[in-house]
């Protein structure tokens, strides 16, 4: 659990604490907030449990990233590695929900599930890269299974539900036209912002066939990313996360 408060000499951190495999790391000469989050079990597998809970007080800014791509490993059968995520975002703050890709491996079980609560007029954004096995290493899910829920609320009320299921031949699913047309991966985007709409155009440019942006609200731009591999992936959404974060992406997404 970490939060964030606004002081004299900007955002510090106002609660810390961590235990198990997550733990954070915090880089210095940052003029906002960054923590990093790192997995040393190195991975998820069947029976993990993790939890995210993190708080942007007040008219403050916190950036949250992980040091590398997480994986999701193969599990046994009647087991599932769960990850939740609360974040939440209060008047006047700024909370970027950066993590790298997650990567899922042959015969993993993963559940996933996201929540945002965020104050209106406080800024939001979040990206959940997923790469379906490693395509340079010839890998093909054929025996896989991956719950993601990603949930938006503002002042109580529901601003964005997202759901994805995929199980058994993954690749197979993947392939078909209506759902990913063959790419190995993907990019969910969410920006919440009073100039939200004001990226439209810039987002549609840089992701130019590679996916669709769309407005919700004027507060409120969605996109979504597909690619056929974590490398064509990151050439497109780096330079949309550098766009939007004023060129303030952490600095683990360049290593």
């Amino acid at each position: 659990m970490v939060s964030s408060k606004c002081g004299l000499a900007g955002s510090t951190i106002e609660n810390l604490r961590h235990s198990g495999a997550l733990k954070l790391l915090f880089p210095r000469g940052k003029k906002h907030l960054e923590a990093i989050v790192v997995n040393t079990a190195g991975g998820i597998t069947g029976g993990d449990d993790f939890s995210i809970n993190a708080t942007a007080g007040a008219g403050s800014a916190l950036t949250l990233s992980t040091q590398a791509a997480e994986r999701a490993y193969g599990a046994q059968p009647g087991q599932s590695g769960l990850l939740t995520t609360q974040l939440t975002v209060q008047p006047n703050a700024t909370l970027h929900w950066l993590p790298q890709e997650t990567i899922l491996y042959e015969n993993c079980r993963l559940q996933r599930r996201l929540r945002a609560d965020v104050t209106h007029g406080a800024r939001f954004l979040m990206v959940e890269p997923v790469v379906f096995g490693r395509h340079a290493m010839g890998e093909t899910l054929r025996d896989a299974a991956f719950r993601d829920r990603i949930e938006i609320w503002q002042d109580g009320r529901p601003l964005y539900l997202d759901g994805v299921k995929l199980q058994g031949d993954v690749a197979a699913a993947l392939d078909r036209p209506a759902i990913s047309n063959g790419a190995r991966a993907m990019a969910s985007l969410v920006w919440v912002a009073p100039e939200a709409s004001g990226a439209l155009d810039v987002a549609r440019r840089l992701m130019d066939t590679a996916g669709g942006a769309s407005l919700l609200r004027n507060d409120v731009l969605v996109i979504r990313l597909l690619a056929s591999d974590s490398f064509e992936l990151r050439r497109r959404l780096v330079p949309l996360l550098d766009h939007l974060t004023k060129n303030a992406l952490p600095q683990s997404w360049r290593l």
